[in-house]
């Protein structure tokens, strides 16, 4: 591939509004000519990931955990600590995501900016960032089935949600978000828009219910109370674990890294996407946090309910509020599992395009109409489909197979980050951190090790089937197939990202 040009850059992590930037110069400089339409302005960027990182259904789909691993303590401080951590996450990924504004992201980077084994980094990164994107679509919308039913309890007592029911509600879900991906960027991108007013007037609208209509609220030391129901003795270990209900949230943020061959001004607008996210995500994320921790009644018979939050809703504003707010929540989560498919799509898109997945000519295929990857956007759908069925028969099962989802995309995230940190002479982009790059590189690998290590530790105590955490076996199981592939037959075939030509040559592939 022809040495990478860009145009003037500046040392300023946030540059002037006025600084003009080719995003098609910058893509045929990798090698790669313009096959998507660019209709995602700044805000767009941002939305999607907001969307996919996703307070509302993040928080209420693993308060109930926190509150049995470490209590308020942990969920308040924690959150506030663990949000600092990502934030450095984000800058080291938005500083690549400037460099190399392309669809194929995480692994794209990892090829260039790997001193050797270009193919082998790239292959990894780009399955372990499949794999936890297919999880992350296949978990969420499960969720979002589960959050359904228990709306429809709330309305109909008599009704019984079994798995059966769980797994063709999430179908139907996969089935409708997979229909509103088919249809042109301009549609997703205003999806994405509305589902961020949706969270952040859906946030208000809870904190607000949850502050002013209880006639009780906890006291402010409340903040301090610890519980460790995990069943291991030692406090601080049940106090770690509680650290994931905020690193379960904080994911996908990759999403505005993989929409940057369709973001105007993405070597700027891509990595500003990310901080946003995050940033905003961080602030009302801890406001919504506050307020369901201080609205807490009965603090064991929350914690032991099936799904914790929705007691606390029911405990502080009766049966009728509680179930007009659930309605909020299960609209974040179907947002939420929609902004996830679109992110695996253009993965998908990518890691096809450069050869790296079977069928790959059929899956990087661009609709001539809606000027997207809609075969891509089917595969997107049909894999999270995969790891649901199993929950038909056990919800043992499902989890084993989507247990992978944030491991492998934390794992995904910390690959290009540590290889531009063994670079001297890393070639950043228009947004960068200057001299503090590698630093926050050092300190983003350092937490995605800490927090992936907290993963893969047993969660509850005693360990049976149920509640064994099976990430570790899961991850294994890809990496070993990942691996055997790679040395039966991909090393052969796959050296990392390609190059279709030099500029001039990609440049007239362009799709008009």
């Amino acid at each position: 591939m022809s040495e990478r040009t860009f145009p003037a850059r500046s040392q300023n992590p946030h540059p002037a509004d006025s600084v003009t930037l080719d995003d098609d110069a910058t893509l045929h400089a990798m090698g790669y000519p313009r096959k998507l339409t660019r209709r995602f302005r700044a805000f767009d960027n941002f939305a999607i990931s907001f969307t996919i990182i996703n307070i509302i259904s993040g928080i209420f789909s693993s308060f109930g955990f926190g509150m049995n691993a470490g209590g308020p303590r942990i969920l308040i401080f924690g959150w506030i600590g663990v949000s600092i951590m990502v934030l450095f996450v984000g800058a080291a990924m938005g500083e690549i995501a400037s460099a190399y504004p392309t669809s194929g992201a995480l692994y794209f980077s990892a090829g260039k900016l790997a001193k050797r084994h270009q193919g082998a980094w790239s292959w990894y990164t780009g399955w372990l960032n499949f794999v936890g994107q297919v999880g992350g679509t296949a978990a969420t919308n499960f969720a979002a089935a589960t959050f359904i039913q228990a709306f429809i309890s709330m309305q109909w007592p008599s009704y019984e949600s079994t798995p059966q029911q769980t797994v063709g509600i999430t179908a139907a879900i996969l089935l409708l978000q997979a229909l509103a991906n088919t249809y042109t960027v301009r549609l997703v991108a205003v999806v994405n828009r509305i589902s961020v007013w949706w969270l952040l007037i859906g946030m208000v609208v809870i904190v607000g219910a949850l502050t002013v209509i209880p006639d009780h609220h906890q006291s402010p030391s409340f903040a301090l109370h610890f519980a460790n129901n995990t069943g291991f003795t030692q406090a601080i270990y049940g106090g770690m674990l509680g650290l994931l209900v905020t690193s379960w949230t904080f994911t996908g943020f990759d999403g505005s890294f993989h929409m940057s061959e369709e973001t105007v001004k993405a070597t700027v607008n891509a990595p500003r996407g990310i901080m946003r996210a995050i940033s905003y995500s961080a602030i009302t994320g801890l406001i919504l946090m506050l307020a369901l921790v201080y609205a807490i009644r009965d603090y064991g018979h929350a914690a032991s309910a099936e799904a914790p939050p929705v007691q606390i809703l029911i405990d502080a504003l009766g049966q009728n509020t509680a179930s007009f707010l659930l309605l909020i929540v299960i609209g974040a989560m179907l947002f939420c599992g929609l902004a996830n498919m679109t992110s695996n799509t253009r993965q998908i898109f990518a890691f096809s395009r450069d050869g790296a997945m079977p069928g790959s000519r059929w899956w990087h295929s661009v609709s001539a109409r809606t000027r997207t990857p809609v075969k891509a956007v089917w595969l997107a759908a049909a894999c999270p489909l995969v790891l649901v069925l199993p929950g038909w028969w056990s919800h043992t099962a499902f989890t084993a197979v989507v247990s992978v989802n944030v491991v492998g995309l934390f794992l995904a995230y910390a690959v290009p980050i540590f290889l531009r940190l063994r670079l001297d002479d890393f070639q950043a982009g228009p947004w960068n951190l200057g001299r503090y790059g590698k630093p926050v590189a050092a300190i983003a690998v350092t937490w995605i090790l800490i927090s992936n290590v907290l993963f893969m530790l047993p969660q509850a105590s005693p360990i049976t089937p149920e509640s064994f955490n099976y990430a570790p076996i899961a991850l294994a199981v890809v990496l070993i197939i990942a691996t055997v592939w790679w040395f039966a037959t991909a090393r052969q075939r796959f050296q990392g990202p390609v190059s279709y030509g030099r500029p001039d040559e990609v440049a007239a592939m362009d799709l008009i």
